[in-house]
C-alpha cells in the first residue's frame, strides 16, 4: 500500500510539473518540462550521493578508524541481507543520520558525531537499522527523484514568472501567476507527504533488522530533543535537505501536518512500542541493569578514536 501511495504521489508530482510547463508554453512547454525533469533525474541518479555527502563534509570511516560504529553497520547489513554500505561520519554536534545512494549496491549511511556521542550502542544500532531499511526499500532513490522534480518545478516557476513579466502579454497572466505560485507550493506538500510515509516504513523495517524496536524508540526521543536544541547548518542553508534525516532538522519539520517533513515523533515512538509488544520485549524498568546489546558484546574500543563518545549506557 505504501508503495502504491508513493507511486501515485510521484505521478501527481510529475503531472504537476508537466501542467506547469503546459501553462507556460503549451504542448511544447510540457515536452520541454518533461525533458528537463528527465535530464535532472538522470544526473541525480548517478551523482546524488556524492552531492549529499559533499554538502555535509562527510568523511568515510572503516573498521580501523571507527571500529564500533563500523561493526554496528556491518552486522546490521548482514542481518538485513544487504551489501555493506559505505560508512560516513559528519563532524557536527547536531544529532542526526541519513542514508543515500541509488541502490543497495551503491549505498552510504552517515551519522553525526553529535548522534554517536548521545546514544547508547543499542540505540545507535536502532538508528542505523532504520537507515538501512531506507536503503532496502530504495527510499533513497525515490526521495532523490522527488526532490529533483520538486526543485525543477520551482525553477520552472521562477523562469515562467520572469518570462511572463517581460513579454507584455497579459492575456493569460492570471493563469500564469496562479500556476507559478501554486505549483511549487503543491510540490512541497507532495514531497513532504512522501517523506512522512517513508519514515514510518523505515521505522518498521529498522526494528525488524535490529530486532529491538524499543531501542529505536528511545533513540528517536533523544535525537528529537537534541535536534530541537542544536541547529543544523546544512538544513538551514538547504531546506530541501531536511527530508533526508531520521528526525526533523528544522523547527516545524514534524507534527503530522501537511507542512511537516517527518511524522510526529510521538506517533512514531508509539508505533515502535506497539511493535515491541509484538516482538515480546518487556517494558523497561527504571532500575533495571543495562541489557546486553542485540548485536552481541561491544568490540574493544581504541582510546583516542574520533568515535570514542559511542558508548554503551
Amino acid at each position: 500500500m505504501n508503495g502504491f501511495k508513493t507511486t501515485m504521489l510521484l505521478a501527481a508530482l510529475t503531472a504537476l510539473f508537466m501542467a506547469l510547463g503546459y501553462t507556460l508554453g503549451g504542448g511544447g512547454g510540457a515536452m520541454i518540462a518533461l525533458l528537463i525533469a528527465a535530464g535532472m533525474n538522470l544526473f541525480t541518479f548517478w551523482n546524488a550521493d556524492k552531492i549529499v555527502l559533499r554538502m555535509h563534509n562527510a568523511r568515510e570511516v572503516d573498521a580501523t578508524s571507527a571500529p564500533d560504529y563500523y561493526a554496528i553497520v556491518r552486522d546490521l547489513a548482514a542481518r538485513g541481507g544487504l551489501p555493506m554500505p559505505k560508512v560516513y561520519v559528519i563532524d557536527d554536534p547536531h544529532p542526526n543520520a541519513f542514508a543515500t545512494g541509488r541502490n543497495p549496491e551503491n549505498a552510504a549511511v552517515a551519522a553525526t558525531t553529535g548522534l554517536l556521542g548521545m546514544l547508547s550502542r543499542d540505540e545507535v544500532a536502532g538508528v542505523m537499522a532504520h537507515e538501512l531499511a531506507h536503503v532496502r526499500n530504495r527510499d533513497t532513490l525515490i526521495m532523490t527523484m522527488v526532490a529533483t522534480i520538486a526543485g525543477a518545478i520551482s525553477m520552472l516557476a521562477n523562469f515562467g514568472l520572469f518570462m511572463r513579466g517581460n513579454d507584455g502579454n497579459r492575456a493569460n497572466m492570471l493563469a500564469t501567476l496562479l500556476a507559478v505560485f501554486v505549483a511549487p507550493f503543491a510540490a512541497m506538500i507532495v514531497q513532504m507527504a512522501i517523506s512522512r510515509q517513508r519514515e514510518y516504513g523505515a521505522d518498521r523495517g529498522g526494528a525488524e533488522i535490529s530486532g529491538n524496536p524499543r531501542a529505536l524508540a528511545s533513540a528517536l526521543a533523544k535525537i528529537a530533543g537534541g535536534a530541537a536544541r542544536i541547529p543544523n547548518a546544512v538544513a538551514q542553508r538547504n531546506p530541501a535537505a531536511a527530508s533526508l534525516y531520521i528526525v526533523p532538522a528544522l523547527r516545524g519539520g514534524g507534527g503530522d501536518s501537511w507542512f511537516s517533513t517527518h511524522p510526529d515523533t510521538g506517533n512514531r515512538i508509539a508505533a515502535l512500542e506497539e511493535m515491541a509488544g509484538e516482538f515480546g520485549q518487556p517494558l523497561p524498568r527504571a532500575a533495571a541493569a543495562p541489557r546486553a546489546s542485540a548485536l552481541g558484546p561491544l568490540p574493544a574500543r581504541r582510546r583516542g578514536s574520533a568515535l570514542d563518545p559511542l558508548r554503551r549506557d
